[in-house]
């Protein structure tokens, strides 16, 4: 069975910094893609970035400049690297895995997500 376990998440102030990071357990497969998706109070749940196996990194607008996504696939791991907080990126973070065992098998994975708050 695989789980997906983040960390990073917190409480900081608007400018401020964090790392968020998800590993996935197991072996035997691939991912393609993994990120972050965000829900905030009463929203839906939005993509916040994606990276794919070769580490082709896809963003929502937003956030471009400011958040920077990474990954170790030797770990099964990916990271958002958080910059230039602002208020309204205070949500949820869920890490997202597309876990792939063959072809014909794949499966979407979600965490039970990390709470970010952003806040003076």
């Amino acid at each position: 069975q695989v789980q997906l376990v983040e960390s990073g998440g917190g409480v900081v102030q608007p400018g401020g910094s964090l790392r968020l990071s998800c590993a996935a357990s197991g072996s035997g497969f691939s991912i393609n893609p993994m990120g972050w998706y965000r829900q905030g109070p009463g929203n839906n749940r939005y993509l916040v970035a994606t990276i794919s196996s070769d580490s082709s990194p896809n963003y929502l607008d937003s956030v471009k400049g400011r958040f920077t996504i990474s990954r170790d696939n030797a770990k099964n791991t990916v990271y958002l690297q958080m910059n230039s907080l602002k208020p309204e990126d205070t949500a949820v973070y869920y890490c997202y895995a597309r876990i792939i065992w063959t072809s014909y098998n794949a499966r979407d994975y979600w965490g039970k997500g990390t709470l970010v708050t952003v806040s003076s």
